[in-house]
């Protein structure tokens, strides 16, 4: 292979772009001290890439006796020359060209791997170019070149270096931007081709002396190519492979990606037989995660349940139609229901259960589609396994202790109030294969701990069995059922000595409200633990709800007990103990109730109710000037120039448009251009994030329309100056206004991001505004900070200004970033990651340039940093541009390294 640059023709007027100032220029970027050096380096070595001159310096920056940044380089340089400007280089140079690509991809096979990676891609793009007519018999050429043994280069080595151009192959065909006919050319091209690969990946993965990250990079290789919809059969032998190296613990994270995006092709229910095959091999997984469970390996557990419900859930139905293998099927399905029932409490203990909760629905609707014959045969089977699933998941929405509770974080809290979110929909569902009978197993089973005299039982059995019964009657008709007025009777039992039994007692009594219509005999124990709760501030959403539903379903029946709800509701609200919005439903409660009262009765407990209430409009009338017309709008707009500074005011009238709006969709156009001026009032005098989410609103329904896009592209430039003034003084004070400004403007990027065009409305502004954002404590305000920077990337080519900003100042986002990264709970990580993907996946010319610079100060982000920490972290992500799996664990690994913890 020639080792001679390939010289293309350069035009006379030579600019400046040598290989000597594009030293100069790296080795200002990545040193110099001023960050406006760097800046202007940066942006000259960006205009160096798209010169005619870089097809000739790339080849000079890779001699090996560069350093390996600069080398880098001259890499990304030369797929940016392959990739964007194929063009430029002559038919009779192409296959010089490759020929000295491919010598410099066997030279880097004992170099840099960063450099390898990137010279990998180049050489994939190359292919790319040529597969359909000058290289037809390119990965033949490829397997023939790098297995010869030429030459003195380790035979891992070289292995590396092939697999490594055989992994990014299929990622840059779909990640490149080709015409949809010439892709599928191109994916036919190489599909073709996988059969002849596969024989050749099992003898290098069956090496004994092959090396763990050989082994790793045929892995990545069998996940790349099967995103090419490969033939599964053929397959087999590679993924039978990948199953035993799951005992490896080095290799266990990149075995079980590699099983479950093999399991997880849509094309996978073409080969029942290989399904069949593949079952026995998930089942003999069980005594691995057994022993994970019991040494608490949540990795190892995590991953194996992974597996498991990916077979599960992706191929029930096709598995389900092998009659004859039930008995198989039916083992995994147990093997899915111990995932479901690990032990611990989610998601401190355990991470893995609640992958498992849309298997069992996809389960259920699965067998009630099959024939009639096939049907009858698994209801036999999987009744009673959704019995136990039923005993499985109530135990697991169990409260842990008042003291391990009180330990957890607030995002660790919020996850278990959402993962019973899921429990609560997944009983519901369940109640329809198992109907009534479930209801009297929940119902007995309450009755003996409310009535066991010789064990006292803990409030967390009670609370979950009022859970299940609370999940199925919320959405259910449960009207038939005989075990309701036992369960009425129990409740009185229950001593609420927590506020989360308590809670869960009023819930139950609210989702029972419409059965209570029907028996009102029954009302009034149960109104009477409502009425005693209402008192309760922290009981206030559960039991203002319930209140309200038993005056709405029941109202005819209350006229005995209409006194007692009136006096108690009187005395919360006089006494301020809600909140403004259990106020309003505490209200229509009462509505509901003297609607159904005697027409003699109303007027005068209605006045009762009011007199406080109007005696304090009064006083407010007397201070300000209410101009009461007949158009809503005015009315609005009249009273807010009265009270634009009190929150409570702006919200209200707020939720008012934003209501109407959802409801009115399009035909709230003739209001848009007054509320847009509106909107510019409320947030001159006084910001609030409720200005923000409606503008949002507006944006989602009408950006798109050309007659209503000057007013809302005027409001988004007022919004956004003084949210920047915001930013500047005080942004610390409205962490509510950052999270609000931050979800508009990547609304904005979504549904029109042209409009970041014009010079009215600066993205740099939100930008800097964005950075601010990542260290404010508030996970909401993080979150979507992540969420913009994340949809920003993706602009870095169509948006001029995007691209400036991330020129002069990427540096200073990949440095927030990491600072982030390095002291964030686990919650936040893989918000972080998602950004750094997105810079990956879209602005990698950023990372290759300042991703080292931005970790080069010492002690930073984290004092436990080593320099090897640094550079094995940059290596790995620079490299990672298709998976975002990997990229989260890279991020985590990371930050449990700033944070001493791993």
């Amino acid at each position: 292979m020639s080792s001679t640059p390939v010289t293309l023709q350069q035009s006379s007027d030579l600019t400046e772009f040598t290989v000597e100032a594009v030293e100069r220029a790296l080795q200002q970027l990545y040193y110099d001290p001023d960050m406006a050096q760097k800046n202007v380096a940066q942006k000259w070595l960006t205009q160096a890439q798209a010169s005619p001159q870089a097809w000739h310096f790339c080849w000079a920056l890779l001699n090996p006796d560069k350093v390996p940044e600069i080398q880098f380089f001259g890499a990304s340089t030369l797929y940016t020359k392959i990739s964007r400007h194929w063009t430029d280089i002559p038919a009779e140079q192409q296959e010089p060209l490759r020929s000295q690509l491919m010598a410099q991809v066997g030279h880097f096979s004992c170099g840099s791997r960063m450099v390898l990676t990137r010279l990998c891609v180049a050489l994939a793009s190359l292919i790319l170019h040529t597969l359909l007519d000058s290289w037809t018999t390119a990965l033949q050429d490829l397997l023939r070149a790098f297995q010869s043994g030429e030459g003195s280069v380790d035979v891992d080595l070289r292995h590396q270096a092939l697999l490594e151009v055989l992994v990014v192959l299929p990622e840059e065909l779909q990640t490149r931007k080709i015409p949809k006919v010439r892709q599928a050319q191109l994916q036919s091209a190489l599909t073709r081709e996988w059969s002849s690969l596969c024989p050749l990946l099992r003898q290098i993965l069956r090496r004994e002396d092959s090396a763990a990250q050989v082994k790793e990079r045929v892995l990545r290789c069998l996940v790349s190519w099967l995103n090419l919809d490969v033939d599964l059969e053929e397959s087999e032998g590679l993924l039978q492979d990948g199953f035993s190296l799951l005992k490896e613990p080095e290799l266990f994270d990149v075995a079980v990606e590699t099983i479950v995006s093999a399991i997880s092709q849509h094309h996978c229910h073409r080969y029942p037989d290989s399904l069949l095959k593949l079952l026995p091999q998930v089942l003999s997984l069980q005594e691995q995660l057994k022993k994970a469970v019991q040494d608490r390996d949540m990795e190892t557990s995590h991953g194996i349940c992974r597996i498991t419900v990916a077979l599960g859930e992706t191929h029930c139905r096709s598995l389900l139609e092998q009659v004859d293998h039930w008995q198989s099927f039916q083992a995994l399905v147990n093997m899915i229901l111990s995932c479901t029932g690990i032990p611990g409490h989610y998601p401190v203990d355990e991470t893995s259960s609640s992958l498992t909760l849309t298997f069992w629905y996809t389960l259920q609707d699965d067998i009630m589609s099959l024939d009639a014959e096939k049907q009858t045969l698994y209801l036999q089977v999987y009744r009673p396994v959704y019995f136990q699933l039923v005993e499985v998941l109530l135990h697991k929405a169990h409260f842990p202790s008042d003291q391990d509770y009180a330990s957890w974080s607030s995002d660790d809290k919020e996850q278990f109030r959402t993962y019973r979110v899921d429990i609560s929909d997944t009983l519901m569902y369940v109640y329809e294969l198992l109907g009534p009978e479930l209801l009297r197993n929940l119902y007995d089973k309450l009755g003996v701990l409310l009535t066991d005299t010789l064990h006292s039982p803990s409030w967390q059995d009670i609370e979950a069995l009022l859970f299940g019964f609370q999940s199925i009657a919320e959405t259910v008709d449960v009207g038939y059922s005989d075990v309701i007025p036992g369960l009425i009777g129990l409740i009185p039992l229950v001593t609420a000595s927590n506020i989360h039994l308590a809670e869960t007692i009023m819930l139950t009594i609210g989702s029972l409200a419409e059965w209570l219509a029907d028996h009102p005999v029954m009302l009034a124990g149960v109104l009477r633990l409502v009425l005693q709760a209402l008192s309760n501030a922290d009981l206030s959403v559960s039991t203002v709800s319930t209140l309200k539903r038993i005056c709405r379903e029941c109202r005819h029946n209350l006229l005995p007990h209409s006194d007692d709800i009136l006096t108690a509701s009187q005395e919360v609200l006089v006494k301020q103990i809600h909140k403004s919005a259990q106020s309003m439903w505490l209200m229509q409660a009462l509505g509901y109730l003297l609607s159904s009262l005697p027409d003699e009765e109303i007027l005068g407990k209605l006045l009762s109710l009011l007199s406080p209430h109007i005696q304090q409009l009064e006083r407010l009338a007397n201070e300000t000037v209410v101009v009461v017309l007949l158009q809503v709008f005015p009315l609005i707009q009249t009273l807010l120039s009265k009270w634009l500074k009190e929150t409570e005011v702006v919200k209200a009238a707020c939720a008012v448009f934003e209501k109407s709006l959802k409801t009115l969709i399009r035909e709230f156009a003739p209001l848009v251009a007054q509320l847009c001026e509106l909107i510019g009032q409320l947030f001159s005098t006084c910001p609030q994030a409720y200005a923000l989410d409606l503008t949002r609103q507006l944006v989602h329904v009408f950006i798109c329309e050309k007659e209503q896009l000057p007013p809302i592209t005027a409001l988004l430039e007022l919004l956004t100056n003084i949210t920047m003034s915001i930013f500047q003084h005080s942004a610390r004070d409205h962490p509510d206004v950052a999270d609000s400004f931050l979800q508009l403007h990547t609304q904005v990027l979504k549904r029109k991001a042209d409009l970041y065009l014009s010079e009215g409305l600066d993205i740099k502004v939100v930008f800097y505004c964005g950075i601010l954002s990542f260290k404010f404590p508030e996970t909401p305000t993080v979150k979507s900070t992540c969420l913009f920077f994340t949809e920003l990337m993706s602009h870095c080519e169509d948006i001029p200004a995007v691209r400036d900003v991330l020129q002069e100042d990427g540096l200073l986002l990949l440095q927030t970033l990491l600072e982030a990264v390095s002291g964030q709970p686990c919650g936040l990580l893989e918000h972080f990651s998602e950004v750094l993907f997105s810079v990956s996946h879209y602005c990698p010319t950023l990372l290759s340039l300042q991703l080292r610079v931005a970790l080069q100060p010492e002690g930073f982000p984290s004092t436990l940093l080593t320099p090897q920490h640094k550079e094995h972290f940059c290596q790995q992500i620079l490299r990672e541009q298709v998976s975002k799996w990997k990229m989260r664990e890279v991020v985590k690994e990371f930050s449990l390294l700033c944070q001493g913890r791993q």
